[in-house]
């Protein structure tokens, strides 16, 4: 049968439309479902969340998928197209889209249904243009188009979507309209790979973006302590104490339980992110007091208190546990006061860099107290940072300019010593 032709599309104009959603269900048995327009959900999404589920991935994974499914569905749905009919020219078009339309404009669920005019924009004065760097710390603003690790996301999630439905013989398919690259496609990836040497750096999909190398950025000291200031509460402040002592992962350190807190042997309990299992990470001592200030305050509102309660408890009634979303909103606001972007996974780089700083800190405890698999994960450390590097050449150009300013006296030309002419010639008369 062969493949299906379509005609010439110009997606300068096009709108993504905002129908369907990705559901939270409750459910441990299907945490997540993509729903159609008609709040029905996908069943072809749904079974291959059920395959996922079944291959022991975070329940976390559905909902990172579903998004990028959602997005491509969405594109389907706007050209009224079957997922089991599209091909290369579809999935070409769309990664085209990603890489040069502006991302849709997501209205708040409070102004859904208003007339445009009615809802209220926002304010660019206040702050860079998007996509620009911050003044403050030099990383670049969201910006308004999907950035390269979103669109190989994507690129993944749809690519292995398919092979899944190809694999079991689902629907009308009979290739991936997200192919492997072309050398790619007939023999097994690193095939004839000597293993005396590291592999190189292939691209996978035919459509997926090169993606950047980021280096791992560290808040300095002074604006760390500006930050801190700028927090309204003893929880938050603890929270930014481990964050920056230990390099648990944000969502890890929320996952600590009343009981993992040891005072007394200066650690506290986490669940991992990738293995789950749970570890207990060392803090520094003012962390510990921070928690303490916390649990106090807590407590006399009303906050449960247990061994297996969790730690962390919103501010605001109706008191219920931290979730990440809150955490990340109460880091932006202290953002803000500084005009800064950094996020909490710079928390996590800092720590990072603040062990490997100590020369009587082995590389190898870092690499487990931050929950790396393999050592070499540490190597991004090893480069010099943004600011390492302007400090360096910065401190150039002031030695050049003392050179200028004050020039090493010139040595006196060396001349022969008397004694030994008249030695060797014997004395001149």
């Amino acid at each position: 049968m062969p493949a299906e032709r379509r005609p010439g599309r110009d997606l300068r104009n096009f709108v993504l439309p905002e129908i369907g959603k990705v559901h939270a269900t409750g459910d441990s048995w299907e945490p997540y479902q993509v729903l159609d327009p008609s709040q029905e959900p996908i069943e072809p999404i749904a079974v291959y969340f059920k395959d996922l589920m079944g291959a022991d991935s975070s329940p976390l994974t559905p909902r990172s998928y579903g998004m990028d499914l959602l997005r491509w569905w969405r594109f389907l749905w706007a050209f009224e197209i079957e997922w089991d009919r599209a091909v290369r020219e579809d999935a070409r078009d769309f990664m085209l889209w990603m890489k040069l339309a502006d991302k849709p404009v997501r209205i708040h669920w409070r102004h859904r249904g208003k007339d445009p005019a009615e809802v209220p924009q926002p304010d660019r004065k206040r702050g860079p243009a998007p996509g620009t760097p911050n003044p403050v710390t030099g990383k670049p603003t969201v910006g308004t188009k999907y950035s390269p690790n979103t669109r190989a996301h994507c690129e993944t999630v749809l690519r292995t979507f398919y092979d899944f439905h190809i694999e079991n013989n689902s629907g009308a398919l009979l290739v991936n309209p997200f192919p492997l690259v072309r050398h790619r496609r007939s023999a097994r990836a690193n095939a004839h790979h000597n293993p005396e040497k590291e592999h190189k750096k292939q691209r996978t999909g035919l459509y997926r973006p090169k993606i950047p190398k980021k280096i791992p950025r560290r808040i300095p000291e002074e604006k760390y302590t500006e930050v801190f200031a700028g927090l309204r509460s003893h929880r938050d402040r603890a929270l930014l104490a481990f964050w920056v002592s230990n390099g648990a992962r944000a969502e890890e350190l929320l996952t600590a339980k009343q009981g993992g807190a040891k005072v007394g042997q200066q650690t506290i309990g986490v669940i991992r992110k990738g293995t789950r299992d749970y570890q207990e990470l060392p803090a520094n001592v003012d962390a510990f007091v921070w928690l303490r200030l916390y649990q106090e305050q807590s407590w006399k509102k009303g906050c449960p208190r247990g061994r297996n309660q969790p730690l962390w408890w919103t501010l605001r009634s109706p008191i219920r546990p931290l979730e990440y979303d809150a955490a990340r909103m109460m880091f932006n606001r202290a953002n803000k006061l500084l005009g800064s972007n950094w996020t909490l996974h710079d928390l996590r780089h800092t720590a990072t860099f603040l062990m490997l700083d100590d020369p009587d800190m082995p590389p190898v405890y870092v690499q487990h107290i931050l929950g790396h698999a393999n050592l070499a994960t540490l190597d991004i450390y090893n480069n010099p940072s943004r600011d390492d590097v302007i400090s360096a050449g910065l401190a150039h150009y002031a030695r050049q300019a003392e050179r200028k300013k004050n020039p090493k006296p010139t040595l006196p030309s060396p001349a022969y010593n008397t004694d030994s002419l008249n030695n060797l010639f014997g004395e001149l008369s």
